[in-house]
């Protein structure tokens, strides 16, 4: 019975499957939702000050997703074997993994915490050649870049506490911080209680502080339950060369297709850096915006990586394919929803957010094509981690490059920096390889190729499942 057969033939429990993805997904969900609003009550503060404080912290925040896609290959990688390594029950395998993903990571975040720090003049002119936005840009980049390596240590300290089913403490360290961090802006963007009011700066310095809060409180919550993992440090760095060469080979394609996808992002923003002053600022509320619609995305990311990954790693690759194709469907209708209620609200959560005029055009427009690419790119995202977790880092990769380099940014420069075409056009054409891709995914997806297990007694029962061996053949003595 091929795999398409077993999934007609088997029932499936639909509400003990949904119990789960909320457990783990609603927790993901909420820390981002609380993220995000608190970047949209930050937007709206420094709205006051004017557009083109809105537009070069926007601009900053462009530098700061360049850093995530950085380390996110390592995340990715990481919650790969955090998942596949719980499902197996091997804590030895948990804890060197982690300390081989913390270490990674951590280099990133501080090789670009100094380079914001020491040369935020280069950063900004590479992303605008606007002037006035470069010198905001740099006032507020220069302390941010403190914040950088403590941003990555709790998104460390998440991917482990997820894939190990303490989704609650992460998001009790995101309701600390942005209340710190609200509360902060507010005295120190505007002056008020006795500060001084820094403007740009203060809310720099506010993020600082809120990221120390985060760390702090997850690290305390973690030691208060007794959480075997996060602090045995000393068994974090006991890496042996057979885990090494498995953690790279797995977690490379990965690295490369963040990286990639990173700078291709970064070109698509420097291109639309160098549109209308009026856009830019409409670009950096819309970013506030999109990471409503990440956030909600992110929790069901994490609920496939685990109910996927744990399954594969236990040696159930019936339960784990069985769960990835709903998983992927379910998500993409939350998104649809979701991007459906922005585009009702459009009006008054863009004038709050200090929209008006041509930046408000601007920034309907923005909305409008998010709210169809969303759907599809989502849909692709939940897939390509679906993938990872159950040990496939490659294909989504290649699929992912390949179309941004050939495709999306010869059409995004083309238009924007050649043709000179308007602002949407060429806003639209960075989302033109969704559908295509969705499509190719959608039949890998149902052809069941990715599951490909690290652990022993996943290899040992996909074996059995699929007796053609899908497994790649270079795993299978480790």
């Amino acid at each position: 019975m091929n795999l398409i057969e077993k999934m007609t033939h088997t029932r499936f429990n639909w509400p003990d499957f949904i119990k789960k993805v909320a457990v783990i997904a609603i927790p993901v969900a909420m820390q981002n939702l609380l993220t995000t609003t608190a970047s949209m009550i930050d937007t709206m503060m420094i709205a006051s000050l004017g557009q083109i404080e809105v537009g070069a912290v926007g601009l900053c925040a462009q530098y700061s997703s360049l850093m995530f896609s950085g380390y996110w290959g390592f995340v990715g990688g990481g919650m790969l074997f955090f998942s596949q390594y719980f499902g197996a029950k091997d804590d030895d395998g948990i804890n060197r993994s982690y300390g081989l993903t913390l270490t990674c990571m951590m280099t990133v975040g501080i090789l670009f915490g100094t380079f914001a720090i020491l040369a935020p003049q280069a950063v900004m002119h590479l992303y605008t050649d606007k002037a006035r936005i470069q010198t905001v840009g740099v006032e507020y980049l220069s302390i941010v870049g403190f914040a950088y390596p403590l941003m990555v240590f709790s998104m460390a300290m998440a991917a482990l506490l997820r894939c190990t089913e303490r989704v609650r403490i992460p998001l009790y360290g995101s309701i600390a911080a942005v209340v710190t961090n609200v509360f902060l802006n507010w005295c120190l963007i505007f002056g008020n209680l006795g500060f001084p009011a820094m403007g740009v700066r203060g809310a720099a310095l506010a993020t600082v502080v809120s990221q120390c809060v985060n760390t702090g409180t997850v690290i305390l919550l973690a030691k208060a339950t007794h959480h075997r993992y996060l602090l045995a440090i000393k068994r974090h760095f006991r890496w042996d060369g057979t885990l090494v060469r498995l953690y790279l080979r797995k977690c490379f394609p990965i690295i490369m297709n963040e990286v990639l996808i990173g700078i291709g992002f970064m070109v698509i923003n420097v291109v639309l850096g160098r549109q209308p002053e009026e856009a830019i600022a409409a670009l950096a509320v819309f970013r506030t915006l999109e990471g409503l619609v990440i956030g909600f995305f992110a929790g069901f990311s994490n609920a496939s990586s685990v109910l996927v990954g744990t399954r594969v790693g236990a040696g159930e690759p019936d339960v784990a394919y069985g769960r990835a194709w709903r998983l992927v469907w379910l998500c993409q209708g939350f998104i649809g929803a979701l991007c459906v209620l922005l585009i009702i609200l459009r009006s008054p959560i863009l004038t709050l957010m200090g929209m008006e005029g041509e930046s408000y055009r601007f920034a309907v427009g923005f909305l409008g094509i998010y709210a169809v690419a969303a759907f599809f790119r989502m849909g692709n995202w939940t897939q390509n981690d679906t993938f990872r977790a159950a040990g496939d880092a490659t294909f989504g990769t290649v699929m992912e490059i390949l179309f941004m380099w050939l495709m999306v940014l010869p059409l995004v420069w083309g238009t924007g920096m050649i043709g000179k075409l308007p602002t949407l056009v060429v806003f639209a054409l960075s989302y033109s390889d969704e559908p295509i891709r969705y499509a190719i995914m959608q039949i890998h997806l149902f052809s069941g190729k990715w599951i490909r297990p690290v652990t022993p007694e996943g290899i040992k029962a996909l074996r059995e499942w699929n007796p053609r061996g899908r497994e790649n053949s270079s795993d299978r003595n480790i």
